[in-house]
This record gives C-alpha cells, structure tokens and sequence, in this order.
C-alpha cells in the first residue's frame, strides 16, 4: 500500500481528541521526518503543553466560529478528526461545527493532495437486525445516540458538504466511517474499563448483544495513510471498523478479567437506536489491507496502560 505520510505538512484537526493526539503524535516522530500541525481550542489545561511535547505544532482555531485565519492553508494533506458529539438537542450548533466548519475548512487548505474526513457508523439507519452488516451503500439515518441526539443528523450533513467541496474544488477526499475505536487514549471499549474498574454499572443496549466492528489505534495510525491515498473526486466512501465482529458484552467479560473486576451490566431499551454497529470491510480491506492487533490484545494493552494510568498511543 501506499503511505504517503512521510516528509509531509499535515494538519490534522480536532488534536487533543481521543483519536487525533495519538496519529498526529505517531505522524510527528522524527522518523517520519513530516511536520505536522494540530487544530484545537486548547480549552482544556495542559492540552498545548502536551501537544507542543509530542512535536506537532498548536494551531488555535475553532471551526464552528469560522476564523481559520491562523491555520496553514499550504499543507500537503489534511487529517479531519474535529468533532461536535455532545448532550442537548442544538442542531444549529451542531450543524455548524460539523457541517459548515468542515466545508470552510477544505475551502482554507484546497490546494492540499488530499484531505480524510472522518465520519462515523451513526450515519446508518438502524436496521432491527442487530447482526446486520452495514455497507458504504446502505441507507443513511438518524442512529438516536443517547448520549448525543444531534450526532448523527449533523456527521450525514458534514458528509454532504464534504462530498460538494470536494467536487467544486477538485480536491481529493476520503470520508471513512468509523466504528468503536479504542486504544490508551479512550474511546467506549476504555469507557467500559473505568466503569468496571470503579465498580460502576455499565449501561449497554437491551435486549443485547451488543456488536460493534472495534477497532485499535495502532490500526487506525497505520491505515491513515493508505486512506488518504485513496482519496478521490468524487470523494471515496468507506467504513473504517476492524476486521473482527466483538459484542460490548464479551470486550466488558474480558476487561474485567485483566482488571479482576467482575463487571455488573444492566440492560436498558433506548427507543429508536441502533442496536448494533457491524460493518462490512471489504472495501477498506482493498485499500489497506487487515487490521494487525487482534480484539483481545489490542483490549488487554488499553487496560493495562490505563491501569496504569498512561494514556500514550
């Protein structure tokens, strides 16, 4: 496959992100020899200092707001990871982040090589077949994510506006979907592990299983690349799960066996959402190639690097 990530300018958005930090801070390592430049409000403390130690270079610019007058326009390619996912029903808001900051923001870097907007499985419509394995083809709609009403609706419409700014600028982009992601630095696999660790309840979707196509953060730095490689006009479509269907209820098993915690789950019906999350990776299988970290070693290093209390990639 082809890796074109190496002695390149690269911005990569959304940097103290659960998913960004780790490839932006893979994609700085001298090794790589790129220069890398990550986009955040930096509200949080210690989030520039600890960008700034990874090597990648602090880019304050808040997409929703609009002003991008800060951001390198002459980047080689662009990473997209920024994302609104919060509680409430603002779909103004949303829409706004989501939706109008990602056309603004392939507007600023058009003359790049190529740009990967990551998008999510919640773009689907639920399908009652908890096993159902969702392709790039299948219907769009409203997953009703409890944990963010306004998710779904605003990552279709990103998606929309990628997909035109891609074609009137004739700039080269890939949308990948992306499914349970984890690894040290988060994601809902590490969100399970806190709550068994602590004891707590951890809420899955009745009447289960529950299962998702996860997938590690190691996987996720190696295949950004061949994605990007990829990325065409009109822009390509594809899923970005793992290779290996796993149900919530056998990675909560599992975790709680390296923690020596036995999880206590309950059940509950959310109406409307989706029931499970299975994708087909036949098409981003053609341009990566398989995952390499296998379900249960890639769940047991996230557990013990976050018992331990790291949060390195």
């Amino acid at each position: 496959m082809v890796t074109p990530l190496t002695g390149q300018r690269i911005l990569v958005t959304g940097v103290t992100g659960q998913i960004a930090f780790p490839m932006a801070s893979f994609l700085a390592a001298p090794e790589l020899d790129n220069e890398v430049f990550g986009l955040a409000r930096f509200g949080g403390e210690g989030d520039r200092s600890r960008v700034e130690a990874a090597g990648i270079v602090p880019v304050v610019a808040d997409l929703g707001g609009g002003d991008l007058s800060a951001v390198p326009a002459d980047v080689d390619y662009v990473l997209h990871l920024a994302t609104f996912q919060a509680g409430g029903l603002d779909y103004d808001h949303a829409l706004r982040v989501n939706a109008e900051g990602t056309g603004l923001l392939l507007h600023h870097c058009r003359s790049a090589k190529g740009v990967l907007v990551t998008s999510t499985a919640s773009v689907y419509e639920p399908n009652p077949d908890r096993w159902h394995v969702f392709a790039e083809t299948d219907p769009l709609g409203d997953t009703h994510a409890p944990h963010s009403p306004t998710y779904s609706i605003s990552k279709i419409t990103e998606e929309a506006v990628a997909r035109t700014m891609c074609r009137v600028l004739d700039l080269p982009v890939t949308i990948a979907r992306i499914n349970a992601s984890y690894g040290p630095n988060g994601g809902l696999p590490a969100i399970h592990l806190g709550q068994i660790a602590r004891g707590e309840t951890v809420v899955l979707r009745a009447p289960g299983p529950t299962p998702y196509s996860p997938i590690h953060q190691h996987d996720l730095n190696a295949q950004a690349g061949p994605l990007l490689s990829a990325a065409s006009v009109p822009a390509t479509i594809v899923n970005w799960g793992g290779d290996e269907v796993v149900t919530a209820e056998d990675w909560c098993a599992y975790l709680g066996e390296v923690a020596g915690r036995q999880p206590t789950i309950e059940k509950v019906v959310f109406p409307g959402a989706v029931t499970g999350s299975v994708m087909s990776t036949d098409r981003r299988m053609a341009i990566t190639g398989p995952c390499t970290v296998p379900w249960k070693d890639g769940m047991r290093r996230m557990a013990e690097a976050r018992l331990k209390g790291t949060n390195s990639a």
